[in-house]
């Protein structure tokens, strides 16, 4: 499925978009990022794997008022979250599996990778969720 800028992967079908329970794979990437680019297929194969999960794709120079002054050094990044606090924010190898993995993680409710209180992250969150709503 196609992914145009500031468009979520896929649509939800059950849940509406600002179920406060939905966890949300937010990939922070830059369209002259060759890597990024790369990667985006895989991370739309990903999203669909994953139809209860929101799964979001920001360019953080086409929207930087979403991304505000998070700090993105490595591409990509992925911020994972929901309504409870922030999963995950941080660089991740840009493999099918290790995003994977690390949804699967989350879901089963690994030990360390339970919602925690990161300001910056759940603050990048809530922008992210206000500019798809």
């Amino acid at each position: 499925m196609p992914m145009t800028q500031s468009h979520a992967v896929k649509p939800l079908a059950t849940e509406p978009k600002s179920a406060p329970s939905l966890l949300w794979v937010v990939c922070l990437c830059a369209g002259w990022c060759n890597t990024c680019s790369d990667y985006r297929a895989t991370f739309e194969a990903v999203a669909r794997q994953w139809p209860a999960i929101r799964f979001e794709w920001v360019d953080i120079e086409d929207e930087a008022e979403v991304t505000g002054d998070v700090d993105v050094e490595t591409f990509p990044t992925l911020l994972v979250a929901d309504a409870s606090g922030t999963r995950f924010l941080g660089p991740l190898l840009p493999q099918a599996g290790v995003l994977t993995r690390l949804i699967s993680n989350l879901q089963a409710g690994a030990s360390g990778l339970a919602p925690g209180v990161d300001p910056q992250g759940q603050a990048l969150f809530e922008r992210v969720r206000a500019s798809r709503n």
